[in-house]
């Protein structure tokens, strides 16, 4: 990981089209600003977690949601594997 300090108004550059300007600095918070073609997607890490979370919930079922399920069904569970 390269670490970089920068002051209000400075900038890093990414390979040709990404800039990450510096906007604004309050206590321990940093405004950051990010110019960057359409086509790269720009996200916020801890959104993309939550996402990936709700999407592993989703995917798992719960024993509960199985067993309504079969009971609707007229089917018999699962045994254990």
């Amino acid at each position: 990981m390269l670490v970089l300090s920068r002051r209000v108004g400075e900038s890093i550059v990414i390979g040709e089209d990404v800039t990450i300007t510096v906007l604004e600095v309050r206590g321990d918070v940093a405004r950051i600003g990010i110019r960057a073609p359409r086509s790269v997607a720009v996200h916020r890490a801890e959104l993309l977690a939550e996402v990936e979370e709700t999407n592993k919930a989703a995917a798992s079922p719960s024993a509960d949601a199985i067993a309504a399920l079969t009971r609707r069904l007229g089917t018999k569970p699962p045994g254990p594997a």
